[in-house]
């Protein structure tokens, strides 16, 4: 057990706490516990978009990746800071206009039916909890390494501060959290950064010469050779730059703005926050292989998901590596409250209230409702992390990014900016982008291994151009029905794209959920 890291994860979980409790004061309604009641600044949620995003799939994973795999774990970065230009581009402030508490509510602007909603429901359910898997594994196997806690009991504890943070503070408390931990890891970063340059004479990239001259040019060029390899890259890139805009738990948080201004504004300050933070891990990476070696990074994990905390203690000794290793804790803590968040409303406001309830329902019951749903997700995930230990988190988090990229993301673009989308289109695109997106990986050679059907890991490349075809062939098909058309495209664009100058309006509360 390292002591100085229990004490530094103890602060840091009382603070975050603190905060809750701080927060807990405000989450009132249904509105304050899905989306902070509509109050959060731009610069404020550009940081708490920073807070979800920069993770244990990006953190530890790609570093991880970058040490084990060289170049080719450069691909997992790329793509989030192209992410964030095109929400900036394409689907910010839409959302933000259009919106309630979840994506679904965005798509029924447009489209009513309890279908359409179940599917985008489920859609969404199904990338929340994959997400909810990837942080319940970082989280249990920094847990079991500071602490000298078996893994089961370190993704208990874990998932018990979790429901915690998500029952007290809802959105409000989540938002306090993700601005305070975004913070902490972006000042924790920058002074690795530091010290690693250091290492090698003030030289940004002198840990990546290091690493050619000790490994060979292979382990900083781009591997071409392999045509299938070349196509799975392009497939990962694929998936992550265009899942981000179908993340539950990331678009929600256009939700918690003021206006779509405010949108677009937080969009910008996310973006240029991972430009900076993502340009800095194969930095990471390949300090790693020099400073700590790949055995001792195996034989910690073999997918490499703690060569960051490793490289920390290699540069700057236990109290680096433990300000890291808690940092990073707190990061889970709070990615994983954002993703209760969002489950629990796709749960309670989607298929309960408005499916199951037709609407009848009260704002405090729905309330009741969405902080169980929270807790029962939480088990599944706890679950589903004890079986996925050992698989590497960057590799999960790009299939939650291909299944969003297949499923929500084509629905919410069609949505938006296509006329001719009706109904039935809109859920066969959902309804055929999960079954690709999820049966490719399913198929493919990182569950199947060497009988796998499918060549490539991720499917992005097949399964999201599956979904629009699925959504643009059965709008085409039943164009004539009347009842899939739903509500003028016209007014529908009048909402979410409003004259300039002019503030979008929150859509008033129901007295009834």
């Amino acid at each position: 057990m390292n002591g100085t890291a229990v004490l530094i994860v103890s602060v840091l979980i009382l603070v975050t706490l603190a905060l809750t409790f701080y927060a807990a004061r405000r989450n009132k309604s249904a509105d304050d516990h899905y989306v902070a009641g509509g109050r959060v600044s731009g610069w404020q949620n550009g940081l708490a978009l920073a807070g979800d995003q920069l993770s244990a799939a990006s953190f530890l994973g790609i570093t991880g990746a970058v040490a084990l795999t060289g170049f080719s774990g450069f691909y997992l970065a790329v793509g989030v800071p192209a992410a964030y230009l095109l929400m900036l581009l394409v689907i910010a402030e839409p959302l933000r206009n259009l919106g309630r508490y979840t994506l679904a509510d965005a798509v029924a602007a447009r489209f009513e039916g309890r279908g359409l909603r179940t599917a985008m429901a489920v859609a969404g359910l199904v990338i929340s909890i994959i997400y909810m898997v990837i942080q319940f594994v970082g989280a249990g196997l920094l847990a079991q390494l500071l602490l000298g806690v078996g893994f089961p009991t370190a993704v208990i504890v874990i998932g018990v501060l979790m429901t915690v943070y998500t029952i007290l503070g809802g959105m409000v408390g989540t938002t306090y959290i993700q601005i305070f931990k975004a913070v902490l890891l972006i000042v924790t970063a920058l002074t690795l950064l530091v010290l690693v340059t250091a290492e090698t004479g003030g030289n940004p990239i002198g840990s990546m010469q290091d690493a050619a001259a000790r490994f060979g040019d292979g382990v900083i060029a781009p591997h071409h050779g392999d045509t299938l390899k070349s196509v799975d890259t392009v497939s990962l890139t694929l998936g992550m730059v265009l899942g981000m805009m179908g993340l539950p738990h990331i678009m929600v948080r256009f939700l918690t703005v003021r206006d779509g201004r405010a949108a677009r504004d937080s969009a910008q300050v996310a973006m240029w926050i991972f430009a900076a933070f993502f340009a800095a891990l194969p930095i990471f990476g390949y300090a790693a292989l020099n400073e700590v070696g790949r055995a001792d990074i195996v034989a910690d994990n073999k997918a490499g998901n703690l060569a960051a905390p490793r490289l920390a203690e290699a540069v700057g000794g236990n109290l680096l590596f433990s300000i890291t290793a808690a940092v990073v804790m707190v990061t889970i803590l709070a990615v994983l409250a954002g993703l209760a968040i969002a489950t629990s409303g796709a749960i309670a406001h989607d298929l309960y209230t408005t499916v199951l309830k037709r609407g009848e329902v009260s704002p405090r019951r729905q309330l009741v409702v969405g902080r169980l749903a929270g807790v029962a997700v939480s088990v599944v995930a706890i679950l589903l992390a004890l079986w996925a230990k050992t698989l590497n988190i960057a590799f999960l988090g790009n299939v939650a990014f291909a299944v969003a990229a297949s499923t929500t993301m084509p629905v919410l673009v069609l949505t938006i900016y296509w006329r001719g989308l009706n109904r039935i289109g809109a859920v066969a695109g959902l309804v055929g982008g999960l079954v690709a997106s999820v049966g490719l990986v399913l198929a493919g050679p990182d569950v199947m291994g060497d009988s796998h059907l499918f060549p490539l890991s991720i499917p992005a490349l097949v399964s999201v151009p599956f979904g629009f075809l699925c959504a643009w062939g059965a709008s085409l098909a039943t164009r004539g029905n009347a009842d899939a058309a739903g509500s003028p495209y016209d007014e529908l664009a009048r909402r979410a794209f409003p004259v300039r100058g002019r503030r979008a309006v929150r859509p008033v509360p129901e007295t009834s959920a």
